[in-house]
């Protein structure tokens, strides 16, 4: 450019010199202007894709039982042979194949998608094919807790620690069973949700097929009905009759749709008495009421607490949806510990944005020079990279899936739960026998020596019902009445944990013998081989 005095020259000369002033002008703006850039390519990589590859490292890699870990809950068994017989008949189960108890009494595959799906990777990797399929879900559905909380205008650096609580405290959650569908389904329908009140479109809509793939995977779509209709109040508080009406014509359609199931309206019958089951919720630790004395539970009431602040700052915006579905799932995750993932899945976007907003309206009080200040620029200059994922983001999978070594993959489930040993070593005593043994073993034994092995008891509480539960308790806590159920239900093999306390009674009664005892679990043996007709 040339200097402003050469500039004032020619145009006291006249001529074209006004002419070039402007050209040079704009020349000048144009030099200064930032021109906006392209979007990110899917290509380039993301800090989201990142963060996805620490989640894998850290729930998985990192810990010391990595991925055996998904299978401390013996259920993982019998939904893989579930879905093993699903495939053998191609047919729906209607009557009970695995136990003795019950055989051949009605039962229902309410979870028959899950099942095969469980059942596909088992044939296609073995136990590794399980865990890897369904655990990355957890990782995936945590990075769109994540997400959807930025996009909600949450800081990146207050959105990653409720990510992190929410993920602690429901670890304990993190288990190879259909229900982590439900994580995911559910924290992508709520971003769903929120985005039609702010921008209603007809991508809303999807939620009817999602429904319908859901009823048929695992009965936490109820959860979804169930949060649509708490929009739908709070819309009606807030005055917004029409989101209200749009919210409760989804949550009446998306009921509706589920009866697109093998089993049509008997699985909502079957979940609605499950739900209210006295019995199920005194014999089922997962229905119990949180305790705050573990870890995980802390974290949880560490983000109870934090969404007092959001309710009350939700409420003064007249955001009463928002509220609602705080409030709704706090009252039902402290009434029973299995929802508990779900309030944090619920409330840690709404969480983490009401602390962002209230942090935005601390911020600018502050001094120039204050550290949190620091903070606040970082947490901006961060959120850009957050905000998307990459095609990269599938790169961890795939080498997850190509890759057998160094990494432990599980080849069976986890000796400190299951006495996997003990049960190869006397395999003989055990496989096709009548055996009395803990519900979670049950679940194994049912998967380690299928078709041929039926089972007094196993994780199917639902299926047992309250006379059959009662009489296992009967057997757990021993004395008179467990020796008279131990005749009558003809068992020739006893495998209990040393803590039952009918095995010693057993070997008092000079009718069983010990095969082995070890510090977990003991065998013993009827004298005289099989009491009872075969099954």
């Amino acid at each position: 450019m040339k200097p402003e005095t050469e500039i004032r020259e020619e145009i006291a000369l006249g001529g074209d010199a006004a002419a070039q002033l402007r050209d040079l002008s704009a020349s000048a703006t144009a030099e200064n202007t930032v021109r906006p850039t392209a979007p990110p390519s899917l290509w380039t990589p993301s800090l989201s894709d990142f963060l996805f590859l620490s989640l894998i490292v850290w729930l998985f890699l990192a810990g010391p039982n990595g991925w055996l870990a998904l299978l401390s809950d013996g259920d993982t068994g019998w939904h893989v042979r579930v879905g093993d017989w699903i495939r053998e008949h191609g047919a729906f189960p209607r009557q009970d194949f695995l136990s003795f108890s019950k055989a051949g009494e009605p039962w229902f595959a309410w979870e028959w998608g899950s099942e095969i799906y469980m059942s596909y990777l088992h044939q296609a990797a073995g136990l590794k094919g399980v865990v890897l399929g369904i655990g990355i879900m957890i990782p995936a559905y945590l990075i769109v807790l994540f997400r959807h909380a930025l996009w909600r205008g949450a800081s990146p650096l207050i959105a990653l620690p409720v990510l992190l609580i929410a993920s602690g405290s429901s670890a304990i959650h993190f288990l190879a069973r259909p229900h982590i569908f439900t994580l995911l389904f559910l924290a992508a329908s709520l971003w769903l949700i929120e985005n039609e009140r702010r921008n209603p479109s007809w991508r809303i809509w999807l939620l009817l097929p999602l429904t319908v793939v859901w009823a048929n995977l695992h009965g936490g779509f109820l959860s979804l009905v169930a949060c649509l209709g708490l929009v739908a109040a709070g819309s009606a508080l807030s005055l917004d009759w029409a989101g209200a009406r749009r919210f409760a014509l989804l949550a009446v359609g998306c009921l509706a749709v589920s009866v697109l199931n093998p089993y049509g309206v008997q699985l909502h019958t079957h979940i609605a008495s499950y739900l209210q089951s006295d019995w199920i919720r005194e014999a089922v630790d997962e229905f119990q009421s949180p305790s705050f004395r573990s870890e995980a539970m802390l974290l949880f009431e560490i983000l109870l607490f934090a969404s007092l602040i959001s309710i009350y700052r939700s409420v003064r915006r007249g955001n009463w949806a928002d509220a609602l579905l705080v409030v709704g799932w706090a009252h039902l995750s402290l009434g029973s510990v299995r929802h508990v993932p779900i309030f944090l899945l619920v409330a840690g976007p709404i969480v983490a944005s009401e602390l962002s907003h209230w942090w935005n309206e601390l911020v600018p009080g502050l001094p120039k020079r204050a550290l949190l200040r620091t903070f606040d620029k970082l947490s901006r200059d961060l959120a850009p990279g957050f905000v998307r994922n990459s095609i990269w983001v599938l790169l961890p999978v795939a080498v997850l899936v190509l890759v057998d070594r160094p990494i432990p993959w599980p080849t069976t489930f986890p000796e400190e739960k299951f006495p996997v040993a003990l049960i190869e070593q006397y395999r003989g005593d055990i496989e096709g026998k009548r055996v009395l043994t803990t519900d979670e073993w049950g679940d194994y034994l049912a998967y380690r020596f299928y078709p041929g092995q039926r089972v007094f008891f196993d994780g199917r509480s639902d299926f047992y019902g309250e006379q059959l539960g009662r009489t296992y308790l009967t057997l757990m806590q021993g004395g008179p009445a467990a020796e008279e159920q131990v005749e009558r239900f003809q068992f020739d093999t006893v495998l209990v944990p040393k803590a039952w306390v009918i095995h010693g009674a057993l070997r008092r009664s000079g009718k069983w013998e010990v095969v082995n005892e070890g510090k977990k679990a003991i065998l013993l043996r009827r004298k005289g081989g099989r009491v009872g007709n075969p099954f």
